[in-house]
């Protein structure tokens, strides 16, 4: 069940993200910010679970972090729109991407204990692998505002710490 989870984890997660990365380089810089503060939202939605869901003082270290940095780049996010007077624009892919995200968490809420804890490390690695990839060579190449595009950068630094401390909760669970 585990494997079946976190392969399920990992596919979806890899799904919603390069099947549409062509259709992300035509996307306006709103819809850029509507996919980010989607994507943090569903990796903070993930630490919620995981922190009711597990007993490991790791995986609580991790999920914390989420909701903090996760929390703190969307803040930013959402006061650089108010300064541009300007609305994130929801479109296909975020729906997408909340679509993938539902299907992870029914899969999640099955497991419990080490189970839980593999599956979600698994997911963490891949969904931020996924997302990041599609940052740094999708979206900030074709960002137009330069504001924006600096705190894309800054999100990235921050997500690939992320992504780095994933692999090493995944080595760590093996």
């Amino acid at each position: 069940m585990k494997k079946l989870i976190s392969a399920l984890a990992v596919a979806l997660a890899m799904t919603g993200v390069q099947a549409a990365a062509q259709d992300v380089a035509e996307m306006s810089d709103l819809e850029y910010a509507h996919v980010a503060y989607t994507a943090d939202n569903i990796d903070i939605r993930y630490a919620h679970l995981a922190l009711a869901l597990s007993t490991n003082p790791e995986i609580h270290e991790f999920a914390n972090t989420m909701i903090r940095d996760h929390t703190a780049v969307n803040e930013a996010a959402l006061g650089l729109l108010d300064k541009l007077g300007a609305t994130a624009q929801d479109n296909a892919f975020s729906q997408t991407l909340n679509a993938n995200a539902e299907e992870i968490i029914a899969g999640f809420v099955k497991l419990r204990g080490a189970e839980f804890d593999a599956a979600y490390a698994a997911n963490e690695l891949a969904y931020h692998k996924a997302v990041n990839e599609l940052v740094e060579n999708t979206m900030i190449p074709n960002i137009d505002n330069a504001e924006v595009k600096a705190l894309f950068e800054q999100g990235l630094e921050i997500f690939k710490a992320h992504e780095v401390h994933a692999e090493m909760m995944v080595k760590a669970l093996r």
